[in-house]
């Protein structure tokens, strides 16, 4: 028998580690092909560092992979405890000749995997950690000298270039296996006996609205996305109330849906594009897949990058501690509306459309000069498709402290960004009804109305709470004085 320990991959299609695909080869004597039992743990480290959205969400997947397991006559155990010791108890009591999983590149990920390695090794189980969240893995697209890459768009290059692997099959009957509760009593003794609520894992319920989770959902979402959208996505994909976005990110993030199944239907896309046009639309969207790779090596090559600055300056960044402005940012009250949009998307929906992630984090560390760290926690709370590589990856880029960032020089102008991509102010008024009616001229200038006109268009909504202008030239010297030039 073998056992696979589901993580970030909750999903039985295009799992090759499920399936043992390219893993008989990799361990001597190992029994790729045996019936496999899965096995999802809930690990105390990770929920100390979860949060209800994203864990509803999850929720909701576990789920569906365990009614995925039982429709093919196979088990999904589901256990709560230190992964070190329930996997290696569960291991023996199954006599398991091997246990199977798909890397994680954080830097809790690896510190737990290489202790579960142990564990079964001293009970002498094979063991086997398929890198297949990615389609390359960190530390094999470098620079000729064998670096890691600082800048994208080389990274990019060779990603597209590389062949992909093939999506894996689902596992059939044969393959899987059920344990139909014989297990001694130290084994089962950390066994759920269903998937647990967030209430029993200690959580409150979202204030958002949770989409559903499901390798079925992800599928439509990628096949509806595939026959229209992803051909504007080039064009259209900054403007958010378009909707030219995939929403299948935390579908990724949680392994809903594998990264070949993605790039093959993709590629169906570009081969049946009308023009030119179309197709390089489609590259601009797997752009997106690459930039996710991208921002998993960087946290794989520099794991601190979680609690740390990726770029060194001279003198250390001085931040503003401002409880009050940071408040309004998170409620979406600080009088810039595409800012405030952008919050309030957030806590409706757990999500956000990805130009106002960076709006929304510019104005935080440029307007508010805020240290980007908070923001990144509030995400990781606030977020059901959070995931820790591109969440950092984002927030340092818009900070301009991460690798191949926005420079420091260049500071999104709030109002420029709203009429921009929001001309008709329609995703504005979505996420604000105070401005509900409003001309999209006023609310484009709504910094620059006088108090008597604010009130006359929408009452309810407040002033802006900084001045644009004077912030840009404080984080201008903010900056300059942490790069010695001032």
């Amino acid at each position: 028998m073998r056992i696979h320990w589901h993580r970030q991959d909750l999903r039985i299609a295009d799992n090759p580690a499920l399936v043992g695909r390219d893993v008989g080869g990799e361990i001597e004597g190992s029994s790729a092909e045996a019936p496999v039992v899965g096995l999802f743990v809930f690990d105390p480290d990770v929920l100390e560092n979860a949060a209800p959205p994203r864990l509803s969400f999850m929720l909701d997947a576990l789920d569906s992979l365990r009614s995925a397991y039982s429709e093919r006559g196979g088990e999904l155990l589901i256990a709560r405890g230190d992964p070190e010791t329930v996997i290696s108890d569960i291991a023996g009591a199954l006599d398991a000749d091997l246990v199977t999983w798909a890397a994680n590149y954080s830097g809790l990920s690896r510190e737990r995997d290489a202790a579960v390695r142990q564990a079964l090794a001293d009970v002498g189980v094979d063991r086997h950690a398929k890198h297949q969240s990615v389609h390359h893995r960190p530390g094999t697209i470098t620079t000729n000298k064998g670096d890691p890459y600082k800048v994208f768009t080389y990274f990019s290059k060779k990603w597209h270039d590389r062949p992909k692997e093939t999506s894996a099959a689902p596992p059939d009957e044969d393959d899987l296996a059920a344990v139909n509760g014989h297990l001694d009593e130290t084994a089962a003794e950390s066994l759920l006996g269903e998937v647990p609520t967030l209430a029993t894992l200690g959580f409150d319920e979202p204030e958002a609205e949770i989409p559903a989770a499901s390798t079925e959902r992800a599928r439509e979402r990628l096949e509806a996305f595939c026959e229209d959208d992803i051909y504007r996505y080039g064009e259209r994909r900054d403007y958010p109330a378009d909707g030219c976005t995939s929403r299948l990110s935390g579908h990724l993030a949680y392994g809903l849906i594998g990264v070949r199944e993605v790039y093959e239907k993709t590629e169906q896309a570009r081969e049946q594009a009308p023009d030119e046009e179309a197709a390089e639309s489609v590259h601009e969207y797997q752009d997106q897949l690459a930039w996710r790779e991208f921002y998993t090596q960087v946290l794989w090559d520099r794991p601190d990058v979680v609690t740390n600055n990726y770029k060194s300056y001279e003198n250390e960044i001085q931040w503003r501690d401002d409880p009050e402005a940071i408040q309004a940012w998170k409620d979406g009250e600080t009088g810039y509306p595409i800012v405030d949009a952008g919050m309030r998307q957030l806590r409706a929906e757990a999500y956000m459309h990805n130009r106002l992630r960076m709006i929304v984090a510019s104005f935080l560390t440029k307007d508010l000069l805020v240290d980007w760290r908070v923001g990144y926690n509030w995400f990781r709370e606030k977020l059901h498709d959070h995931n820790t590589a591109n969440n950092n990856g984002g927030w340092q880029w818009a900070a301009s402290t991460g690798t191949d960032a926005q420079p420091y020089f260049r500071i999104f102008n709030p109002m420029s960004q709203g009429e921009r991509y929001d001309p008709d102010a329609e995703y504005i008024r979505t996420h604000v009804p105070e401005l509900e009616g409003v001309p999209a001229d006023a609310i484009h200038s709504w910094n620059e109305l006088d108090i008597g006109t604010r009130k006359m268009h929408a009452p309810d909504y407040p002033a802006p709470i900084v001045d644009h202008s004077d912030r840009r030239e404080q984080a201008l010297a903010m900056f300059e004085q942490a790069r010695g030039e001032s």
